[in-house]
């Protein structure tokens, strides 16, 4: 941005007096903060990117308090972002306004096949951070390992089950299944169902794949206990609200089974329980 357009932030922020998913303020009034990698991760993460303002202090009523040393700070930011994986290379600007300096650092977001970028000090799963609100959140295992099988097209929905065989699936939706596939398709209906098996990933090299176990097995759970939902009630409007009795939980549910009992199941602790506040409140 211009100097023009940093001093014109600066207003907008003695307006808005708050931060942003793409705005952060550093005071940097008696040095350069130490830990810029959450927030240079966190905006890299996200397309938009994001500015780190430095010279406001946010703790005392987001003053202009200025920065230390507008040169110095330059350099140590780009220190930090050279610590970053892959390397940060941010937009930097100097403003003046009533005599202090401030600084801004422009963080673009980076490509999706390059996410997440990350704090090499911590390594990539500790030191990935995603943007939240206005707070810089460590990413969970979860969204890190999203990002790398979005850049290594794993496709872990036709992955083969070795414990699963054609015999442990309910014979009778499969069928059913393929019946429809083949309905109004002369070509597919030529083919015999192995290779229609193959085409459409219900098995994979001869396996029986992880997609064709959560649609089709009676009871997918005895390949992989975790995938489940665990559905729940809470007193109030949003995870961590307290009953009247200190009670976090007013109902707690394991729901098994396939994809389809399990979303039937789902859908159904819902309607229990909202019909429930409704007799409830009256």
């Amino acid at each position: 941005m211009t100097e023009e357009e940093l001093i014109g932030k600066l207003e907008m922020i003695q307006r808005m007096k708050s931060e942003s998913n793409i705005l952060e303020l550093k005071s940097a009034e008696k040095g350069c903060p130490q830990h810029l990698y959450d927030s240079l991760s966190s905006f890299s993460n996200q397309d938009e990117g994001g500015i780190i303002i430095f010279g406001i202090d946010e703790k005392q009523d987001y003053k202009e308090v200025g920065v230390y040393d507008p040169q110095d700070i330059q350099k140590k930011i780009n220190e930090q972002c050279l610590q970053m994986e892959p390397i940060v290379r941010p937009l930097l600007t100097v403003a003046q306004k009533d005599g202090k300096a401030f600084v801004s650092a422009e963080i673009p977001g980076v490509d999706l096949t390059d996410r997440p970028v990350f704090y090499k000090g911590k390594g990539r799963l500790k030191g990935s951070y995603t943007r939240v609100g206005d707070s810089d959140e460590p990413m969970t295992e979860y969204e890190v390992y999203s990002y790398e099988a979005y850049r290594k097209k794993y496709q872990d929905d036709i992955r083969g089950v070795q414990r699963a065989t054609l015999s442990s699936l309910n014979k009778e939706k499969l069928a059913l299944y393929i019946d429809l596939l083949k309905s109004g398709k002369p070509n597919l209906s030529n083919m015999d169902d192995e290779s229609i098996y193959e085409l459409m990933s219900v098995t994979r090299n001869n396996e029986i794949t992880l997609s064709a176990t959560m649609i089709f097995s009676p009871y997918p759970q005895a390949y992989f206990p975790q995938l489940c939902i665990t559905a729940i009630a809470v007193p109030g409007t949003e995870i961590g609200c307290i009953g009247d009795s200190g009670e976090r939980f007013l109902d707690n549910q394991r729901i098994e089974g396939n994809i389809s009992e399990m979303l039937d199941e789902a859908i159904s602790f819902v309607k229990r329980k909202v019909q429930f506040t409704r007799d409830y409140t009256g």
